[in-house]
């Protein structure tokens, strides 16, 4: 089934009608799995968009000394009928779900599956932890995997993730996006502005300031007045973010954070109160590094809440990023 999938045009924006697949999720009847399904669906709902259930299964080769002891039914079989049983959960799980959903069974690695199906999909999501068919036992297979590799911004929910505990007296946590001055933390800011409009919350831009002798990037920070002048510049560079969001969101609620300490700490700690935490895949190392397994990688195995990792896209808004500054 995944060869159906355009391959000529990746570089859609994300929320494109043309994602035909809308909100896709991963379902293997795990418990993060679920929390990922619930989550998937509140957010199709609200976007007023298809929700795609995906299986995944793989089919190991079959090597038998004898004909007779070959099973009566093929191994292929079975994984293709479990499949199936599988998505039986997800149906019920969602039997009051009144958007439009589909389901599908595919044949394949689960996270090879994701990616090339998150290339017709406007949001991925897959819970932390599975049995394996989506999510092996550490964070390191499909969750770590999928987020660097897929062509739609990826989200991970963690085991046992209640949907509700982000509303706080009828009113949505805040959407907390990590931002650095490269054209990928524009592209990760965009998504978390969208999110906050749908959830009708506010937008929380969050940078780490490093503190001396924490990171060899920062010589210069030597002194309490060094910090201090340090801590100037990014609020300044944090003021200037809030203008150009609401260039493209005006009515949007925007605070910022600047909070002393190592990014991933940080991060991680915001994960606990946030309604939705956003990062980039790739960044200038205050809050994406070079690769996903720095920075992003770090937040999605401390995490207490949901977390956004958006690839870098042809966007002509984060075009509008002025020369970036080598000291930020």
């Amino acid at each position: 089934m995944s060869k159906e999938i355009r391959r000529d045009e990746a570089n859609l924006p994300f929320d494109s009608p043309e994602r035909r697949l809308g909100v896709l999720v991963g379902f293997d009847g795990s418990a993060a799995s679920t929390a990922a399904l619930h989550y998937g669906a509140r957010i199709a709902r609200r976007r007023g968009t298809a929700l795609t259930v995906v299986n995944a299964y793989s089919i190991p080769p079959s090597i038998y000394a004898t004909l007779s002891a070959a099973p009566e039914k093929h191994e292929a079989e079975e994984r293709i009928e479990a499949s199936e049983r599988f998505l039986g959960e997800a149906r019920n799980h969602l039997r009051d779900y009144s958007g439009e959903v589909s389901y599908r069974s595919e044949g394949g690695d689960a996270a090879g599956v994701l990616v090339d199906l998150s290339r017709d999909a406007q949001l991925a999501i897959v819970g932390a932890r599975g049995r394996g068919g989506f999510l092996g036992r550490i964070l390191g297979s499909v969750a770590s995997g999928l987020p660097g590799h897929a062509h739609c911004p990826t989200i991970v929910v963690p085991r046992y993730f209640d949907p509700e505990q982000t509303s706080e007296g009828g009113h949505e946590a805040p959407v907390v996006v990590g931002v650095d001055n490269s054209p990928q933390s524009r592209a990760a800011l965009l998504q978390a502005a969208q999110a906050a409009e749908e959830r009708e919350t506010s937008l929380q831009l969050t940078m780490a300031l490093p503190l001396p002798g924490t990171l060899l990037w920062y010589p210069e920070l030597k002194d309490t007045d060094l910090l201090e002048r340090r801590a100037a510049q990014l609020k300044d560079f944090l003021d200037e973010e809030v203008q150009w969001v609401a260039q493209h969101y005006p009515s949007l609620s925007v605070t910022t954070v600047l909070e002393p300490g190592d990014p991933i700490a940080v991060m991680s700690k915001q994960t606990s109160g946030a309604a939705l935490t956003v990062l980039g895949t790739h960044g200038r190392g205050n809050f994406s590094g070079a690769v996903l397994g720095s920075v992003s990688r770090g937040v999605l195995l401390k995490a207490e809440g949901p977390v956004m990792v958006v690839p870098a896209v042809g966007d002509p808004r984060v075009e509008t990023l002025s020369d970036p500054d080598p000291d930020l």
